[in-house]
């Protein structure tokens, strides 16, 4: 069993930036590849960066490719998500997810987090 908690959302002006968290319960956090997604309100959930288990390899939905970083600390049990230069359509509830990844994507498994909303205001 895998709890996940993120936060770090929060309000903030177009063009700023939030780091995300997200905290794994759990001896085997390094078994698992960790992803986040993100839901708007109306619309599907939506993949955005993973992270192999062992931190060697990302993968990122087009839309955030240099904007956003994902990096994982092991020691922590907690995979982050650095987000800068955030516009107004990344304005949705963040989560993330166990799961297992590939050169480009990330297939989730059983355990996601409660979310974390994030604001952009233009």
């Amino acid at each position: 069993q895998v709890q996940l908690v993120e936060s770090g959302g929060g309000l903030v002006q177009a063009g700023g930036s939030l780091r995300l968290s997200c905290a794994a319960s759990g001896r085997t956090f390094s078994s698992y590849g960790m992803g986040w997604f993100r839901q708007a309100p109306g619309k599907e959930r939506q993949f955005v960066a993973a992270i192999s288990r062992d931190g060697r390899h990302t993968v990122y939905t087009d839309s955030v490719k240099v904007r956003f970083t994902i990096s994982r600390e092991s020691a922590k049990n907690t995979v982050y998500l650095q987000m800068n230069s955030l516009k107004p359509e990344d304005s949705a509830v963040y989560y993330c997810a166990t799961g297992t990844t590939t050169y480009s994507t990330f297939y989730p498994g059983n355990y996601w987090g409660q979310g974390t909303q994030v604001t952009v205001s233009s």
